[in-house]
């Protein structure tokens, strides 16, 4: 990251067209102590400018070509050199090295996940557009999701963007590469703020897409116009009669891909006791792969403390399906130590966290809902340094028991599994709150 002139970097907010530094600012972590700030947007300033944008909007022309220039603004954000407010001109290896040094998301990450972005807006049908101003308040665990900024900015009249605090830089340099593709910059805002803020913006605006866990889904007011992205808590059935490498070679990118930090990710594998119950699940499942088409844009919220198996009541250890169960996670846990740290390595790259307390507390929410019988089966030590930070390595637990256990569905932002045999019953209760149920391909 760099700043325009010398002196502290404050990424600016962009309103009424014009991007605009603030009174009050945030800090973002950065290598060092950089100080590295974010400028923050007030409730009374959002309450303003819903007005001015009331007066604005009769005098627009109509906006024609949307998804030309969205993929333009696409191509821009992955390959181009755009100006963005506090930061100035970035190029693409500029984005690349202000995800690592703010939010610890190597660059193998972005490259993949800037693809991603691409392909889902070449598959989707275009849109016609209202007049909506629409809100989209962004997770901060991967930048996938500025694909529904893409969606409203396609069928809205105009699209303000909140981004997470954790990491605002992504959508920062979104908003740069639409401005650069020719974007009008009346139709696009970025309003980063507090979290009470959000509740103003969800107030003022006419349709909203919003990202975060359970907490938040909680405490925003839901109304028709609002679509709340809550934790996905991934789960995947693995049939009695499959092979254990098979197994393993399945199930590893599923918990290990994109450093856990999708919805998608599986969290919980239930492997069948020896009866057919892989065909007891609730709902329908996909065939290798989830249930919910939108599974790979990373919605989950990280360290919510809810149980996706809470009328769960099968033992997790009994029987020859125990001892199938066990010597499947036990291989799947050599496969997990064997992940590197490494940032730049092609297979299964990791995050690391810029706030060394958000990983370890991240850690003790796993650990703290470990239960008597239950075993850590990943043997290498928990956390390792890269770059002067903390890179929580993959972690898998072998449950002796699923009644009610808080560890089933917990959603954190580094690769996890909890592993239990199941019965029917078991699956059913534990597919209940999944959005994203696995079965391998037949």
């Amino acid at each position: 990251m760099r700043a325009d002139a010398a002196g502290p970097v404050v990424l600016h907010a962009f309103r009424g067209g014009e991007w605009r530094t603030s009174l009050d600012t945030a800090a973002l972590p950065g290598p060092r102590g950089a100080p590295y700030g974010l400028a923050l947007v007030p409730e009374i300033v959002v309450h303003a400018d819903r007005r001015r944008w009331e007066t604005a909007r009769g005098g627009l022309p109509p906006l024609t070509g949307r998804r030309e220039l969205l993929l333009r603004a696409v191509e821009l954000f992955d390959r181009g050199t755009v100006t963005v407010g506090g930061l100035g001109a970035q190029g693409p290896e500029d984005f690349r090295a202000a995800l690592w040094e703010t939010a610890g998301v190597p660059g193998p990450l972005v490259d993949r996940w800037c693809g991603m972005l691409r392909d889902t807006l070449l598959k989707r049908g275009e849109a016609a557009a209202d007049d909506a101003l629409a809100l989209v308040a962004l997770p901060g665990n991967t930048f996938t999701c500025l694909d529904s900024v893409l969606d409203q900015a396609e069928r809205s009249a105009a699209v303000w963007v909140r981004p997470s605090r954790r990491e605002p830089v992504s959508a920062a340099r979104l908003v740069a590469a639409l401005l650069a593709a020719g974007w009008p910059p009346l139709r696009i805002g970025l309003y980063p703020g507090e979290q009470h803020t959000l509740h103003g913006l969800v107030k003022r605006t006419d349709r909203q897409i919003v990202y975060g866990g359970t907490g938040l889904a909680a405490s925003v007011r839901r109304s028709p116009a609002l679509t709340l992205h809550g934790p996905g808590r991934g789960c995947a059935l693995v049939p009695g009669a499959m092979p254990v490498d098979e197994a393993v070679a399945w199930l590893l990118p599923l918990v290990a891909g994109d450093s856990g930090r999708f919805c998608g990710n599986v969290r919980t594998i239930l492997c069948a006791d020896g009866t057919d119950s892989a065909d007891g699940t609730a709902g329908t499942a996909g065939t290798d792969g989830a249930d919910d088409a939108d599974g790979a844009d990373g919605t989950g919220g990280t360290g919510g403390a809810d149980s996706a198996a809470g009328a769960a009541g099968a033992d997790g250890g009994a029987g020859s399906g125990g001892a199938r169960c066990a010597a499947l996670a036990s291989a799947l846990a050599v496969a997990l130590d064997a992940v590197s740290a490494d940032p730049t390595g092609p297979d299964w790259p990791l995050t690391v966290f810029r706030d060394p307390e958000a990983a370890h507390r991240a850690l003790r929410s796993v650990h703290d809902r470990m239960r008597p019988g239950d075993r850590l089966l990943t043997r290498r030590p928990a956390v390792t340094e890269v770059d002067g930070a903390p890179c929580v390595l993959p972690r898998l637990v072998l449950l002796d028991r699923a009644a009610g256990h808080p560890l089933l569905g917990h959603e954190v932002p580094f690769p996890f599994a909890a592993v239990l045999t199941a019965t029917p019953d078991t699956v059913r209760a534990a597919t209940a709150d999944s959005l994203f149920v696995y079965r391998p391909a037949k």
